[in-house]
């Protein structure tokens, strides 16, 4: 469903890179759905005739040997993922479990049509797979590690075996603002919780609330932007309804993924039929109050609400909905520390990404992150005492560790001296408040060097998200040269 035909007008370097690229966005691939995209990466190493490893999760291990000239060369570690965040706009009906990304030409971006482009982190796939398919690019021993559920808590780097590997030196090309280079990250966690509800019956007129126009994104890299929470923002919507008039609560549901700021949330609520003006009026004067507190963050933001009719629905008993409200209004959520060592770094922060209501059961899951370890168990305790207090119960997922800077690293020198030479323009060395699997691979391989880098890829984890092309190129050629220099 792609339009990239004009790309190959340009006769960029990088042309194959963007062909293997296009042939992965035809393949469904969001966190849990790999199977497919692994199958066709093992296909790939077996028509080439390299080496391959693919495990029960769907990771996968591809070796390529040195080319003449680089026998004793130190192998190159090159590592990505291949599952993608998938998020779309309303009315768009590509179902991520099936179908494949409509990608189209931009200026000098490529992006996906209502969709996650996924080049988060597809591109270091098509990166990969480019380098793996060439014969005339020199290299050394290259090992490239593609791991699965990065996305939901680095599920695959946690599993991966990588004892058949050789090399030292990693190079992770899961970041996205090229000539920036990561050298550190923050660790995690996803901490899901669950509080038990009962119903009633009750009559009124049905009100079906919706939070919308956030600009959402990445839970790590874009929390500093302090953007609003669509379930946050109804938690407040819900609770100042209820002090005004009787309320009942039917349904709530808000975000997709927990390392996704939530841009929607919608509500369905019970309230006296004759309170539907004074209802409609305070959604507008809220609207109007958060349009001011987030006019920097999120102008858009707006309540709405669409009448359903008076009919009688199974709300939460007044117990449950004052536990949840209680919830909403006091779990912590964005950034809570800033870096004192990296000023301007956020140290520690967390985000409601994905709240339910079921028939019984209150759900939420959230994204813990920090680079301080004993701060991230202080948010999850916090998080565990309110939970409990309500009589909940809270489940740990995907804890992985902080990668932490290394003082002494030739490789960071080698990938610099190449960036400065090929581009005359000085890198940027720096942490970032995200996950890497960095750390989880650090642990499994001694004296591991690592850097991170990619491409500039804008608004990722959300519809908005392009990858540029021009960018795309620098960073071909400056992997190409790296290879090159590493005889």
């Amino acid at each position: 469903m792609s339009h990239l035909t004009e790309l190959k007008e340009r006769k960029l370097e990088s042309q194959r890179v963007f062909d293997y690229f296009e042939e992965i966005c035809a393949i469904p691939h969001g966190s849990r759905n790999t199977k497919q995209i692994s199958d066709y990466l093992a296909a790939f190493a077996g028509e080439h005739g390299l080496t391959y490893y693919q495990d029960d999760a769907n990771n996968i291990v591809i070796i390529k040997e040195a080319s003449a000239g680089y026998e004793n060369a130190e192998p190159v570690i090159l590592q990505g993922h291949m599952d993608m965040v998938c998020e779309k706009e309303n009315g768009c009906e590509i179902d991520f479990e099936k179908d494949g990304l409509d990608l189209y030409i931009d200026g000098d971006f490529l992006r996906a049509r209502g969709t996650t482009l996924g080049g988060d982190d597809g591109i270091a796939v098509a990166y990969a797979l480019a380098l793996l398919e060439s014969s005339e690019i020199p290299h050394p021993r290259l090992e490239v590690v593609i791991t699965v559920d990065e996305e939901i808590g680095m599920l695959g780097a946690e599993v991966i075996d990588l004892s058949m590997l050789k090399g030292h030196r990693l190079l992770n090309i899961d970041s996205d603002v090229e000539g920036h280079f990561l050298t550190s990250c923050a660790g995690g966690m996803t901490v899901e919780a669950e509080l038990a509800v009962t119903r009633m019956a009750q009559s009124g007129l049905v009100m079906k609330m919706t939070v919308s126009g956030l600009e959402g994104g990445h839970s790590g890299s874009e929390i500093d932007k302090e953007h609003a929470n669509a379930n946050i923002v109804a938690g407040r919507a819900l609770k100042y309804i209820s002090d005004r008039m009787a309320l009942g609560v039917i349904s709530m549901a808000g975000g997709l993924k927990d390392n996704a700021i939530p841009r929607e949330h919608t509500a369905e609520v019970l309230i006296p039929v004759d309170k539907k003006e004074e209802f409609l009026a305070y959604l507008e004067e809220l609207t109007g109050v958060l349009r001011r507190e987030y006019a920097a963050s999120d102008a858009g933001i707006q309540i709405t609400a669409e009448e359903g009719g008076v009919q009688e629905a199974q709300i939460l008993s007044y117990a449950s909905m004052s536990k949840v409200l209680f919830y909403l209004r006091q779990v912590p959520d964005g950034v809570q520390h800033m870096s004192r060592v990296m000023p301007g770094l956020v140290e520690t922060s967390l985000n409601l990404g994905i709240l339910k209501l079921t028939e019984d059961a209150f759900l939420t899951t959230t994204s813990v992150r920090s680079s301080v370890s004993t701060r991230k168990e202080e948010l999850l305790d916090r998080l565990t005492h309110l939970v409990e207090f309500l009589g909940g119960e809270v489940e740990v997922n995907g804890d992985y560790p902080a990668w932490e800077y290394r003082a002494d690293s030739r490789l960071r020198e080698t990938i610099s001296e190449v960036y400065r030479d090929l581009f005359d323009e000085e890198p940027v060395f720096e942490a970032i408040h995200a996950g890497l699997e960095c750390g989880i691979l650090s642990g499994k391989i001694a004296d591991l060097d690592c850097v991170s880098f990619g491409p500039n890829n804008y608004d990722i984890h959300t519809p908005k998200e392009r990858l540029s092309i021009s960018s795309t190129e620098k960073v071909w050629k400056l992997l190409k040269e790296f290879l090159k220099r590493c005889s």
